[in-house]
């Protein structure tokens, strides 16, 4: 019969430990993989609150993306541009919302050759739902206090920077 894992088993802290004895002290190792660990815990928790409403994550972010818009519309390149994603991904993420009446789509008048995302009435309700829930459970961050959200935001900055994320100013 398996051994439970105890809550002291840091499976990751092991990964580390044995990665030192055989190649060596490599302490961006251990972060990453912490990282890419947050990453999925952070994502399945925020997965589960919007997944309620028809959303993913990246479909929650379109649809935060056009109420930020002044006219509650964006071009799909502008879109994919903000959010940081290959024109693939934008034009799967929109088609999802327009199915679910959360987003029309048209020509944009100002570019022949360009489409126009902008969010229904419906898509408005929808997004502030979700938001409502998300910051209820703090986006899965709520073990942090502010001081700490801070500090995380800061020490990703260089990594950000580095891969040109932003301009740095």
């Amino acid at each position: 019969m398996p051994k439970p894992l105890s809550l002291s088993f840091d499976p990751i802290a092991r990964a580390d430990e044995l990665w030192k004895q055989r190649w060596g002290s490599v302490p961006s190792m251990g972060a990453i993989t912490s990282i890419m660990r947050a990453h999925q815990i952070l994502l399945s928790q925020v997965d589960a609150v919007v997944r309620p409403y028809g959303l993913t994550f990246a479909r929650y972010e379109a649809l935060v993306l056009l109420t930020f818009s002044k006219s509650g519309e964006l071009p799909m390149s502008k879109i994919g541009e903000r959010l940081m994603v290959h024109p693939t991904s934008v034009t799967n993420t929109v088609d999802r919302l327009v199915k679910s009446g959360l987003v029309d789509k048209r020509p944009n008048p100002n570019d022949g050759r360009g489409t126009l995302a902008s969010i229904t009435g419906r898509g408005r309700e929808v997004v502030e739902s979700a938001t409502r829930d998300l910051m209820a459970m703090e986006f899965g961050l709520g073990v942090y206090d502010a001081e700490d959200c801070g500090k995380i935001f800061e020490l990703l900055r260089p990594l950000r920077v580095a891969a040109e994320d932003f301009e740095d100013s």
